[in-house]
């Protein structure tokens, strides 16, 4: 069962990144790097000091960057754990696929899933009830996860299972977040 898991995986894969057209390559390898992104992490921070007062926005923050820190922390273990290769380092797709990077680290699962679904997750959580639109920001990993498959790194399932446990600790992280504000802001 597992490795015909891995079997639709590779072939939706390949199916998925053999749809890019090179006209558009150069706009998927801008969207996929981190730092392209800052500006957006800066409005993060921003709509937190304008939604609550300083003290509460700076405890916020350090809940979301704590949520950040633990998923990647345990991203980097389960990728080394598992050793799934990356689809662009697998000599038998070489010729069957476009690859726009290189990294030669594992796939699985998907620190840029994880990661951006933890930060827009625990984003929303806790903007919901001051930004009614706050749900627009899941835009930025769709669109992030996506330039995976796109420039050849991540199979689906490593983009799922990452999407997957980004919300998952963001939901526990935001637990935690609930019951500290309740204890020390009385909210």
């Amino acid at each position: 069962m597992v490795e015909q898991l891995k079997n639709w995986d590779r072939e939706l894969f390949v199916y998925l990144n053999s749809l890019g057209i090179e006209d558009y390559d150069a706009f998927w390898i801008f969207v996929t790097q981190i730092k392209h992104w800052i500006p957006l992490f800066i409005l993060f921070f921003i709509l937190y000091f304008l939604a609550f007062h300083w003290k509460k926005a700076a405890f916020t923050i350090v809940s979301l960057v704590a949520s950040f820190a633990t998923t990647l922390a345990f991203t980097n273990f389960t990728k080394a754990a598992v050793a799934r290769l990356r689809p662009n380092n697998v000599t038998d797709l070489a010729d069957v696929i476009r690859i726009l990077q290189t990294p030669d680290n594992y796939s699985f699962f998907s620190g840029h899933a994880s990661s951006s679904f933890v930060v827009t997750t625990f984003l929303v959580l806790t903007l919901r009830e001051k930004y009614k639109w706050i749900y627009i920001m899941y835009l930025w990993p769709i669109l992030f996860i996506m330039s995976r498959i796109y420039v050849g790194v991540h199979y689906p399932g490593d983009i799922l299972v990452g999407a997957f446990v980004g919300t998952v600790i963001a939901f526990l992280f935001y637990k935690s977040y609930q019951q500290f504000l309740i204890r020390y802001f009385g909210e």
